[in-house]
């Protein structure tokens, strides 16, 4: 487990890019956290460190944002507005578990019973005028990002 205490969102964007630089194909990432606390900031650094350049938006309507980038395919979960976890087989989540995209997933809980595990849970929470992070590795996988990451 990691712990960081973020100070702003220029803050949250960077440990988003330095999660993508120890990210594993096919991994699945939970973020947790209340409205606001950071999530989307944390995937628009990680989407960015993977070489993105446009804009990131919340998929909080769309439930997911898809993104393909020169090595890497990865989806942008937000479940907040999901009514029942089943509606994630005709949204296609299964055509996306093949082993290489990665899955961000905002408001996993939402998804249990349908979603994978993850490999990597991120917990961000109000911390004054920031916010703290946990990480946790939740896999082999997970582990192994987690100490590329305090290397």
């Amino acid at each position: 487990m990691l712990n960081y205490r973020l100070d702003s969102a220029d803050a949250t964007e960077l440990l988003g890019a330095r999660l993508a630089g120890v990210l594993a194909p096919g991994c699945v990432v939970y973020l947790h956290g209340d409205l606001g606390a950071g999530k989307t900031t944390l995937a628009r650094g990680l989407l960015h460190g993977l070489g993105h350049h446009g804009t990131v938006k919340s998929p909080t309507f769309t439930l997911v944002e898809p993104y393909q980038l020169a090595s890497w395919r990865l989806f942008h979960w937000d479940l907040y507005r999901l009514a029942d976890p089943e509606e994630l087989e005709y949204l296609g989540l299964r055509d996306q578990l093949d082993g290489e995209a990665v899955l961000l997933v905002e408001w996993p809980e939402r998804g249990e019973g349908e979603l994978p595990p993850a490999d990597l849970t991120v917990t961000l929470a109000y911390a004054g005028e920031g916010r703290s992070c946990r990480l946790e590795g939740r896999s082999a996988v997970g582990q192994a990002m987690l100490a590329r990451l305090s290397a």
